[in-house]
C-alpha cells in the first residue's frame, strides 16, 4: 500500500494548501483508484440520489452486491459487506460509475432495464433462485409470489419466496417491487409499501392496477 500512498501524494501536490476537505476527498479517491488498479480493492461503494433519498451502491469484483436504502446507517451496511465479502472496502466513484449512471437514468425514466452485472453468489440455495427469477421480470410487469416460487422450482414455497425477496440485497436492480400478492394486494417491500408504489408508478403501473392484475 506504500506505493499507492506515494502515488496519491504526488497527485495532490498541485492542489492549493487551503480546502483540506477537498484535499482529503481527492486523496481518498486517488487511493481507491490506485487500489483498484493494483487489484487490492474487493468492494467499491458510492452514492446515488433517488426519490427515496441517498442510496448506497456497492460493487465487488464480480458485479453489483448491494443497493441500500437510507433507513439503516451506511456504516453498518459497510460493516456487513466487510464481513460477508471482504474487509477491503473503499469508496470509489470510478468503480461505481456504471451502476450509478444506470440508476440515475432509471429514476429519470430513461432506462427500462439494467446492464450492470449483479453478483448473487453470496446468497445460497432457493433464495438465490428466487432472485435470479425476479431479475428476469420485465419492466412494467408484475407477477405473484406464487409465480416466482414456481419459476424458482418450488411452487409451494411461497412464504420462503417472500422471505428471499424481503432480504433482497440489490432492490430496484433485481426488481422485487414487481412481485405482488396472489389474489390481490401489493404484498410487502423493504422499508414500506410507499417505495413499492413509487417504483411501480415510475414504470407506468399504478398500485391499483398492479393488484387488479392478479
Amino acid at each position: 500500500m506504500s506505493e499507492i500512498r506515494m502515488r496519491a501524494k504526488s497527485h495532490l501536490k498541485g492542489l492549493p494548501v487551503g480546502g483540506m476537505d477537498e484535499r482529503s476527498r481527492r486523496a481518498a479517491q486517488l487511493v481507491a483508484d490506485a487500489a483498484a488498479d493494483a487489484g487490492l480493492l474487493d468492494v467499491a461503494y458510492g452514492f446515488v440520489d433517488s426519490p427515496f433519498g441517498r442510496l448506497l451502491v456497492a460493487v465487488g469484483k464480480r458485479g453489483l452486491v448491494r443497493v441500500a436504502y437510507p433507513d439503516r446507517p451506511f456504516d453498518e451496511v459497510l460493516a456487513d459487506l466487510a464481513g460477508a465479502i471482504s474487509p477491503r472496502v473503499l469508496e470509489s466513484a470510478r468503480s461505481t460509475q456504471e451502476v450509478r449512471r444506470e440508476l440515475e437514468e432509471y429514476f429519470e425514466g430513461r432506462r427500462r432495464s439494467f446492464d450492470v452485472k449483479v453478483d448473487l453468489s453470496p446468497i445460497q440455495g432457493f433464495s438465490r433462485k428466487v432472485l435470479q427469477q425476479t431479475s428476469r421480470i420485465p419492466f412494467g410487469s408484475v407477477i405473484t409470489y406464487r409465480d416466482v416460487a414456481t419459476r424458482a422450482g418450488s411452487p409451494r414455497a411461497v412464504r420462503a419466496a417472500g422471505n428471499a425477496l424481503g432480504a433482497n440485497p440489490v432492490p430496484i436492480v433485481v426488481p422485487c417491487h414487481r412481485v405482488v400478492r396472489t389474489g390481490g394486494g401489493l404484498g410487502g417491500y423493504t422499508g414500506g409499501l410507499e417505495r413499492k408504489e413509487t417504483l411501480l408508478d415510475l414504470e407506468g403501473i399504478p398500485a391499483s392496477a398492479a393488484t387488479r392484475r392478479r
